[in-house]
């Protein structure tokens, strides 16, 4: 069945990832209108979002972010899918990155970089990032279901350079990484909201108390990685740029969660930027009330390892 699936639909997905990115984009233009204003897809998700984030915003500056953010939504989606198709050429010419020295410098001085980003602008082109930096660049991804549909992903991703695992086994990978000396750059995207039970830490997030991943900093301190910030803003339509921010090259002498709440600093202030790029539509708030709850789940895992 998954191949039937895959079978069917595979020609219609390559067709769209042909099409020229204009035609694309009106075709982005009328999902938009179709996911907005009928279906009126996690409108309510994305408005709560915004007013939490920006109490000081008025309703019209918050209900404008929404309408521009399910816009870029849209957009992201065919840009997705013009991945799978899109030439070197392309790609180089439309996701540029205005700095690549400050992690091509790391590489230089024989240290291993964890870059941290956030769902900020388009972090799916971003698989073009081996033509500008000097080390194997890594990245994990989430499974999906079906294997013929995951494939073509992983292929998509790869086609650049850059060498996908399953985010179940990032911390093998980069610990074969380091016993065999071998430099390598790890892309980790951090901001998503961890499950309550699995959740180590709680920051101050757009002035917010919620639980965030903390990986990327324990990944950083257990192989010595330095660590740097993927800020991307979005040009125009179907244009974007990375500025890398150097958050620290000697993880091991930061203070406990210093890298996490820096990260977290970064991200709002280029949110703040362009609030309209940002992923809005997930639940980033979801567990802001459940800090209490958070800390019996800790006092009864405490009592049961003891």
């Amino acid at each position: 069945m998954y191949f039937i699936v895959f079978a069917i639909s595979y020609p219609f997905i390559w067709l769209f990832s042909s099409l020229p990115m204009r035609i694309l984009y009106l075709k982005s233009d009328f999902l938009f209108f179709i996911i907005y204003y009928v279906i009126g897809y996690r409108k309510k998700v994305v408005l709560n979002n915004l007013n939490l984030a920006f109490p000081d915003k008025t309703l019209n500056e918050k209900r404008k972010i929404s309408k521009d953010f399910f816009k870029h939504f849209t957009d992201s989606f065919m840009e997705t899918i013009k991945a799978l198709s899109i030439t070197e050429a392309e790609i180089s010419k439309r996701y540029t990155y205005s700095n690549p020295e400050v992690v091509n410098n790391i590489i230089a001085e024989g240290k291993s970089v964890a870059l941290v980003r956030a769902h900020q602008a388009n972090w799916e082109w971003c698989t073009n990032m081996p033509l500008f930096l000097n080390a194997k660049v890594n990245s994990a991804y989430t499974t999906i279901g079906n294997p013929y549909f995951d494939k073509l992903i992983k292929t998509s991703r790869e086609k650049f350079g850059i060498d996908c695992y399953q985010s179940a086994k990032s911390v093998k990978a980069i610990h074969r990484d380091f016993k065999n000396k071998i430099q390598g750059i790890y892309l980790l995207i951090s901001d998503q909201s961890p499950q309550l039970h699995k959740a180590l830490y709680w920051t101050n997030f757009f002035g917010v108390h919620v639980p965030v991943h903390t990986g990327a900093e324990a990944l950083a301190k257990k192989f010595d990685l330095a660590v740097v910030n993927c800020a991307t803003t979005k040009i125009k339509r179907g244009y974007y740029n990375t500025e890398f921010q150097l958050i620290t090259t000697k993880p091991k002498e930061t203070s406990k969660h210093e890298i996490t709440d820096s990260f977290f600093k970064l991200t709002e202030d280029i949110v703040n930027k362009q609030p309209e790029f940002y992923l809005w539509s997930h639940k980033r708030f979801k567990h802001k009330d459940r800090l209490e709850e958070w800390k019996k789940l800790k006092i009864s895992k405490s009592k049961k390892k003891n």
